[in-house]
């Protein structure tokens, strides 16, 4: 494997870990941020805020 070749290997492995991380950062902000829950113990209000 030559060099070149080599730098093109470690950058797209750099590019795929960057995109996953801005998925990983765009899917946490997109929870909802008030959950609101019934269950048999009764209502249950859930706020990040």
């Amino acid at each position: 494997m030559t060099r070149s070749s080599l730098y093109i290997v470690i950058a797209t492995l750099a590019a795929l870990a960057v995109g996953f991380g801005v998925y990983i950062a765009y899917q946490q902000s997109q929870r909802p941020a008030l959950e609101i829950r019934v269950d048999d113990g009764g209502i249950k209000i859930d706020g990040n805020g």
